[in-house]
């Protein structure tokens, strides 16, 4: 899907003092995810890594949510395909999301400015920044397990190595939510702040990374990456592989029901 900001529906892309910001505008769906939105954020983070006056990126949604994840309504009725439909529909060569990919390659550094609820891959687009500021209101999981999934690169490779591997099995085994405070006490994000100060925190930590030599931050990622990460094309195909094989069982299925329907899934292992 080529598409250009004119044209966004689900995004909001503005470039100023050298700094990009990436809005999720679907409040209505608590900026819930459909395909149009991935290709959206997908192209918002590859132009704002190929403008050379962009030298920082804020990401952020707007208000109710940071992001609540897959657009679950739409992934079960099929309108406009969702993740399960893309994933279903993927060659044997099964590759990463290409917005997870997107965001992972951004030669920029990338700030997530978590407003609200950041849910589901909310969390994944959290975990893909290099930093992360949360207003008092945010919230953070990683559902996939509920759903009868597992999670793309940012719960698999990133959260590891933000907050341990255990304290990561923890939040990705039991697809707990955790409030800003406790985010702030593992280390999963470097500050909390009052709701309506979040952007200006944001705006005021771009400015000041902004503000050094583009060349030298691009190399300090690059270096940060190699140190701290593993692999993310090696690993996000193997993740869409499994998600893939996962999507096909009643597991999944009833993950899906038990959301819809308010209550508790009732797994079997098949």
């Amino acid at each position: 899907m080529t598409i250009a900001p004119s044209e966004f529906t689900c995004t909001l892309y503005a470039v100023a003092d050298h700094i990009a910001t990436i809005t999720l505008n679907r409040p209505e769906r608590r900026n819930a995810l459909n395909p149009r939105a991935y290709a959206e954020i997908e192209w918002a983070f590859k132009a704002a890594s190929a403008d050379p006056d962009v030298r920082c990126v804020v990401v952020t949604g707007a208000d109710p949510a940071f992001c609540s994840g897959e657009d679950v309504k739409e992934m079960m009725t099929g309108e406009g395909g969702g993740q399960q439909a893309r994933v279903a529909q993927a060659p044997v060569r099964y590759q990463p999301t290409p917005a997870a990919m997107a965001a992972l390659e951004c030669e920029k550094p990338v700030i997530a400015a978590v407003n609200g609820s950041a849910v589901g891959w909310g969390m994944e687009l959290a975990l893909y920044a290099d930093i992360r500021i949360a207003s008092e209101k945010a919230k953070f999981a990683e559902l996939f397990i509920k759903r009868g999934l597992i999670c793309d690169v940012g719960g698999l490779l990133r959260l590891p190595a933000i907050v341990g591997p255990a304290k990561a099995a923890e939040l990705l085994f039991t697809g707990d939510v955790i409030e800003a405070d406790e985010a702030l006490r593992i280390g999963l994000v470097t500050e909390v702040c009052a709701h309506e100060a979040l952007m200006d925190r944001a705006m005021i930590l771009a400015r000041r990374i902004a503000a050094n030599s583009p060349l030298a931050l691009r190399y300090m990622k690059q270096g940060l990456a190699k140190t701290s990460y593993g692999d993310p094309r090696e690993v996000g195909g193997w993740a869409i592989e499994i998600i893939y094989r996962l999507f096909q069982t009643e597991d999944h299925r009833e993950g899906v029901r038990s959301f819809l329907e308010k209550r508790e899934p009732v797994f079997v292992g098949r």
